[in-house]
């Protein structure tokens, strides 16, 4: 007899030992996100031609007015070149900086000419000053090159 109320004692010891409120389940997996639309490339819709903003300081000579091919002469090959209606942006860059250059042609029909640029960071995408990336971009000025000096020659002396 007292073993039955042993084990009785012992599963109300046992039950006492679980969770206090109800137990959490694991919740339920969640459905995987619905393809994304996928649209077919289309061509950009026509766009009123804009006046031409230029925002020329001083130091940015030869880069403000610039065709796209003058300023790939200047830099070299963009990074990104992208069309949006009748404005262009070129991107360049180096470890020190990225400039924008935005292009925009003076006539209908025109060719794209820069008019506005905006410099950061290379490091970490802080705004950094346009002349100085403009100046971290260009190459260094060929050097000219400098003849070897003439090694003196000595006369011996006549006995």
């Amino acid at each position: 007899m007292i073993r039955p109320l042993f084990s009785v004692a012992v599963l109300a010891l046992l039950a006492g030992c679980g969770p206090a409120g109800p137990v959490a389940s694991t919740p339920a997996p969640l459905k995987a996100p619905a393809p994304a639309l996928i649209l077919p490339p289309h061509a950009p819709e026509k766009m009123e031609q804009r006046s031409a903003v230029i925002h020329m300081l001083p130091g940015l000579e030869g880069v403000i007015g610039a065709t796209p091919a003058e300023l790939s002469r200047l830099f070299g090959a963009p990074r990104i070149d992208v069309l949006e209606g009748d404005a262009r942006k070129l991107q360049f860059g180096s470890d020190i900086c990225v400039l924008d250059v935005y292009l925009y042609p003076k006539t209908k029909n025109g060719e794209p000419e820069a008019t506005y640029t905006e410099a950061r960071r290379a490091s970490d995408g802080a705004s950094m000053d346009n002349v100085a990336c403009v100046t971290a971009l260009r190459p260094p000025p060929p050097v000219a090159p400098v003849a070897p000096a003439a090694v003196p020659v000595r006369k011996k002396k006549a006995h």
